[in-house]
């Protein structure tokens, strides 16, 4: 998926899952070893008692550094919160790149795709704490207005295209609609609790990707 920017800044058109996809395809450096000190603590502190019962001063107290350091490297707290955000799915985007390529079949990819997405995400104390507790907060620093969902269907999308271009799948295949539907089912199991299913459950999880979602993408080996 290459993000599509706009304006003079392109950044500023990039939602925050785009930018870390861009970062972890870029293996972007961040050298600043008090910065991720300051995310380190960000990240233990939030899981423990949440953003909003988190003040700035309790995480500098965490990462043994004053508050002018953190201010001078944040802002404001919403600018925090952004960043470790950022942080955690850059790092599952890095290790989604890695894991991919032992998957065999395009069955093996979707499967794989939709598990490790929901484990990564649920499971995260951080993310998932935002979940369960501040999904309002969480959706108003992520973006929403739409464009974090779209730069998932987009990353989902570019991957079908090449499953596509490969001869792995029909090329009739709407795989724009195709990946919408993949992402409404995933996002529908991370902000609405499911009674029915487990998300820890890894086994369940491949079970419903293999039974539902692969054959969204046609007749193919199911592996």
């Amino acid at each position: 998926m290459e993000p599509a920017p706009t304006g003079d800044d392109p950044s500023a058109a990039r939602s925050l899952l785009e930018r870390a996809y861009v970062d972890a395809v870029e293996q972007a450096d961040d050298a600043d070893a008090v910065r991720s000190r300051l995310l380190d603590a960000a990240y233990e502190q939030f899981s423990r008692t949440g953003v909003q019962r988190t003040s700035m001063e309790e995480v500098a107290k965490r990462a043994n550094l004053s508050r002018v350091t953190l201010y001078r490297r944040f802002a404001t707290k919403d600018d925090l919160v952004e960043q470790v955000i950022h942080r955690e799915f850059r790092r599952y985007f890095e290790q989604y790149i890695v894991d991919i390529t032992s998957a065999r079949t395009v069955a093996d990819r979707i499967v794989f795709g939709f598990v490790s997405s929901l484990r990564a995400i649920a499971g995260n104390p951080f993310i998932g704490r935002l979940l369960e507790s501040e999904p309002n907060l969480l959706g108003s620093i992520v973006g929403d207005d739409g464009r974090t969902f779209v730069a998932v269907r987009e990353f989902v999308a570019g991957q079908l295209h090449r499953e596509q271009e490969a001869g792995n799948i029909t090329a009739d295949l709407d795989v724009d609609l195709t990946a919408e539907l993949m992402v409404r089912i995933s996002a529908s199991f991370l902000m609405v609790p499911s009674q029915i299913v487990d998300l820890d459950d890894d086994e369940q999880l491949t079970l419903i990707a293999r039974r539902y979602l692969v054959p969204m993408v046609g007749n193919i080996d199911l592996g």
